[in-house]
């Protein structure tokens, strides 16, 4: 047993044992928030324990405790306690480069569970990882011991606060948090009985690679990055055509492309373009390519033009616009390599040759990528996983996500057991676009794990601006695909069948 394993498993036993007291009912019934003993676990540190009444609105109604503090250096963490508790422990991931204590699972406070969520161990803008730069402590509790040291903690807290073990611990994110989640899988199976993986980051390095492969493109002179070379305009226009050419395809005209794969794009045929758009369009459609190799999928064509498409992460020209850079992807690329891989704050992304990338950020592979195919010790546990991707996402390609769930089906022919993936037709980055995306996933997460009711399809839901539904689609396990009825309206999940 190596030396951090032992010190790891000191810390745990101790932090079971000595949290904070045992539960405490105030005058008013609730629980005593404000009694709960400032006692220090090993390492971790108690900042505040405070109590908050319900409320009438905002995202957390329900009465709870807000316990703050801080683990090891800096790994910072806020955990919500809910008076009436389900019994329950739900943790939230944190998206982008992290640097604030994020729960993208927060509002499940409202359902009773008691939710957690962490900056991972340092601070920062989101799109700003000038944090990392010679940091290795910084770099490896961002990549995933943050989380696992987070959930943890939290856990040991419930744990005395309510007087009794979880039933079942859970954890949904998207994004890096979807990263976050499949690093849970993947190196802490014993953290969760169920996660839900939303569009996740996984192969960061590809990742990294297409951003500055499409920066290079969209953005060739550093010194003159102000005017977007696509207009709002001509980004609706690319998409208009590439939904007229590619909607029926799935046998009913909805605006949606069900699965980008099965229709081709001819750049050179759509109109309303320069030589210079055209150039730039096709390299970013296109795959990255290393030496030999496949470094990361291509972009699916699709939510070109939409609000928080393709302006904001790509080309530019959204109000997305970072000190990092003037696109989404211009700042996570170049942050990258500038603190992760170079070391070096003036590195410049035009001289860079992208196929030396998995060889140039191999040291920062190892503790980034969430690319593991072998979720044996996962699956032993009895744990389950879903993962869901929108095919329109402009961040992360939903065919990396693809690619992983094929790599982790060829390992395992029973992998449906304890993993399926869902892929969201006209879907953007963790939601969005015209597609439907909300979906209720710790309930289809406790379903699977408490009921044993697998889910092979679940009615995703667009939601209107005052609150009803607009559209409802069913989501199929992949690689079945929503297939229209024939009859009824193309906005209703019951017209479609998975086939």
């Amino acid at each position: 047993m190596t030396r951090r394993r032992l010190l790891l498993g000191v810390f745990l036993a101790c932090a079971a044992s000595t949290v904070v007291g045992a539960r405490q009912t105030a005058s008013d019934g609730r629980m005593a928030c404000d009694r709960v003993p400032s006692v220090e676990l090993p390492d971790v540190k108690i900042a505040e324990a405070v109590a908050h009444p319900a409320a009438d609105s905002g995202p957390i109604r329900v009465a709870h405790c807000r316990v703050t503090g801080t683990i090891g250096t800096e790994i910072h963490f806020s955990l919500l306690l809910p008076d009436a508790w389900n019994g329950k422990f739900l943790m939230g991931g944190g998206g982008g480069f992290a640097g604030e204590v994020e729960n993208q699972a927060q509002a499940s406070v409202n359902a009773g569970y008691a939710t957690a969520g962490t900056d991972t161990g340092h601070k920062g803008s989101g799109t700003d990882a000038s944090w990392a730069m010679n940091n290795a402590e910084r770099q490896v509790n961002y990549g995933y011991l943050g989380v696992h040291r987070t959930a943890e903690t939290a856990k040991a807290i419930v744990r005395r606060y309510y007087g009794t073990p979880e039933t079942q611990a859970y954890f949904v994110g998207c994004s890096n948090g979807g990263r976050q989640a499949m690093m849970e899988a993947q190196r802490f199976p014993d953290d969760f009985n169920g996660i839900v993986s939303g569009a996740p980051a996984l192969d960061f390095v590809g990742i990294a690679a297409q951003f500055i492969k499409d920066i290079q493109a969209v953005f060739p002179d550093k010194q003159s990055l102000s005017t977007p070379v696509f207009s709002t305009d001509v980004l609706k226009s690319i998409e208009a055509q590439v939904v007229d050419r590619c909607d029926a395809a799935d046998g009913v005209k909805d605006g949606l492309i069900d699965d980008p794969r099965s229709c081709k794009v001819d750049v050179a045929a759509l109109t309303g373009l320069t030589d210079p758009q055209r150039s730039a369009l096709k390299k970013v459609y296109a795959e990255t390519t290393g030496q030999a190799e496949v470094l990361y999928p291509g972009q699916p064509v699709g939510g070109e033009g939409e609000p928080g498409g393709w302006a904001a992460w790509i080309v530019g020209g959204g109000p997305q616009r970072t000190p990092q850079g003037p696109s989404l992807r211009f700042a996570f690329g170049t942050q990258f390599f500038k603190y992760l891989v170079f070391g070096d704050p003036s590195w410049d992304y035009t001289q860079y040759d992208v196929s030396h990338a998995r060889k140039d950020a191999r040291l920062a592979g190892t503790f980034l990528n969430a690319t593991d195919p072998d979720l044996g010790p996962f699956k032993a546990k009895g744990h389950k996983l879903i993962v869901w991707h929108g095919w329109s996402d402009p961040a992360l390609s939903a065919l990396g996500t693809i690619k992983y769930y094929d790599q982790v089906q060829s390992r395992d022919s029973g992998a449906r057991d304890y993993i399926r993936l869902f892929l969201m037709p006209g879907v953007l980055h963790c939601g969005g676009g015209p597609g439907p995306s909300t979906v209720d996933w710790p309930a289809v997460l406790s379903d699977w794990v408490e009921r044993g009711q697998a889910p092979d399809s679940i009615v995703a839901r667009k939601l209107a601006g005052d609150g009803t539904v607009s559209r409802s689609r069913p989501l199929c396990v992949y690689p079945q695909r929503a297939q229209y009825k024939g009859s009824g309206s193309p906005d209703d999940a019951a017209s479609f069948v998975c086939k």
